[in-house]
């Protein structure tokens, strides 16, 4: 289970280092944002027979970082939403 979080962190972070711009997100939302990637990231390569959905391997890392990006990029747009409704 440690092993599980650290790795979430990593993918986030790593995430937000892909990601251009400045991101707004606390280190509890990139380990969040990082667990569902790498969730999505071992869903994939267990549903391609690389792996398990737990087990660390490239293929699902690297689905896992790309799916960390995308949800960052979703996160931001959520947010920046509600923040651009209360300047108003």
């Amino acid at each position: 289970m440690i092993g599980f979080i650290v790795a979430g962190l990593i993918i986030g972070a790593l995430a937000r280092l892909i990601k251009p711009g400045k991101q707004n997100l606390g280190l509890l939302a990139t380990l969040l944002l990082g667990l569902v990637g790498s969730v999505i990231g071992g869903t994939v390569a267990a549903l391609l027979g690389t792996g398990d959905i737990f087990e660390l391997n490239v293929l699902g890392f690297i689905v896992a970082v790309i799916a960390s990006v995308a949800l960052i990029g979703t996160a931001e747009a959520i947010s920046g939403g509600k923040r651009r409704r209360e300047l108003r």
